[in-house]
């Protein structure tokens, strides 16, 4: 048998392994960074906006929610308060 090992890959030791973890994970924040400098943040205005429309909305599907509860509430009732046959 020869020693041919054109083809194979080479087998990656222990210490290699936990060494391009750490490499790799240096690499993520690095690039976390890198990405956090493109930002771009509102402005207080516009964040004072959002929330406004935020809470608006909440309310008005709480609104809404209540409404129905309230609807189908009777309609249950209703419902329950009919007496079938004498």
């Amino acid at each position: 048998m020869s020693n041919n090992t054109s083809g194979k890959k080479a087998k990656v030791g222990f210490f290699q392994k936990i060494g391009n973890f750490f490499k790799n994970i240096g690499t993520y924040f690095k690039e976390v960074f890198s990405e956090t400098k493109k930002l771009t943040w509102p402005s207080r205005k516009e964040v004072i906006s959002y929330t406004l429309a935020v809470i608006g909305f909440v309310a008005l599907m709480a609104l809404f929610m209540w409404v129905l509860d309230l609807a189908f509430s009777n309609g249950v009732s209703a419902l329950a308060s009919i007496k079938i046959g004498g």
